[in-house]
């Protein structure tokens, strides 16, 4: 199968800023894909580049178009939500379906209205009336009503609280995706995504640090938590890529180590995708 995206060398420069530099993805269908990086670091830079929104040199293509040429085509096959609302706050809701109707070939009104009747949003009030969790509610609705193959969840949960937060994801497992369909979350709380994400995309400056399957980061890095008092002979052994201290314990993040020859030195685990990013990060996040 092709791939659902698929950017080679794009780089994208802001006078002396190379807020992309060089990045080659290609992404599949039927994929849950975390994109991760600290403040800065290129993640809002490269959804706007994969939706058409800005310049870039180098190739993309999205879902067999190119994002900058053929923008129209494109988001009527691709659903994006934002942190910030988008939407048109002077429309009711109802008014809001009314008009994805005559714009959007594939919306379902019908679908959107029975996610709606899931929540307490009122469809006779304008948007701008709306609370920031009803708002993301609204464009959920609309985005999941939408033939789309590809969501961009673009930090959709920032300042809402635990509970949304997991009924806006269970919300997008259930009611979108399927093996046909992609999914982009660009997240700063990984801990809360990433036992739904099959790929994670690590992004520093413009990078691309690292992209992997979760199963290959499972193959790839260790977490072995040892007595302190064995840690400068065990350190110098197996060169932890970091560590830290924990209730007199030392804990080390490895990476492409033998797990046979970890055997009986002390605690093995997976590590987190969250450990694994602020250890490639350096300790920056």
């Amino acid at each position: 199968m092709s791939a659902l995206i698929e950017l080679k060398n794009v780089t994208k420069t802001y006078g002396d800023l190379r807020a992309l530099d060089s990045v080659n993805l290609e992404i599949p269908a039927g994929r849950i894909v975390g994109l991760v990086g600290p403040n800065g670091a290129g993640k809002t830079t490269l959804l706007r580049a994969l939706t058409g929104e800005l310049d870039y040199s180098g190739d993309a293509t999205v879902q067999g178009f190119e994002p900058r040429s053929q923008r129209a085509e494109l988001m009527l096959k691709t659903g994006v939500i934002h942190d910030i609302a988008v939407l048109p706050s002077w429309m009711k809701v109802q008014e809001l379906l009314t008009f994805m109707e005559g714009i959007h070939p594939g919306f379902n009104r019908e679908k959107a209205e029975s996610f709606l009747k899931t929540t307490t949003i009122p469809m006779d009030k304008k948007i701008k009336t709306l609370s920031k969790g009803m708002k993301t509610q609204l464009h959920l609705a609309v985005s999941l009503a939408a033939d789309t193959n590809l969501l961009i969840l673009d930090e959709p949960t920032h300042g809402l609280d635990i509970l949304f937060r997991k009924q806006l994801y269970s919300s997008v497992l259930e009611d979108y995706f399927n093996e046909e369909k992609s999914l982009l979350i660009s997240t700063h709380q990984i801990e809360e995504v990433e036992h739904i994400l099959s790929d994670v995309i690590f992004i520093n400056k413009g990078k691309i640090l690292l992209h992997a399957t979760i199963e290959e980061l499972g193959q790839r890095f260790s977490q072995l938590t040892i007595p302190s008092d064995q840690a400068d002979e065990l350190r110098a052994k197996l060169n932890p890529i970091s560590e830290y201290g924990i209730l007199g314990r030392r804990v080390f993040l490895l990476e492409n180590t033998d797990e046979k020859a970890l055997v009986g030195l002390g605690d093995l685990q997976t590590p987190s995708v969250a450990d694994i990013f602020v250890a490639l990060m350096g300790g920056e996040a």
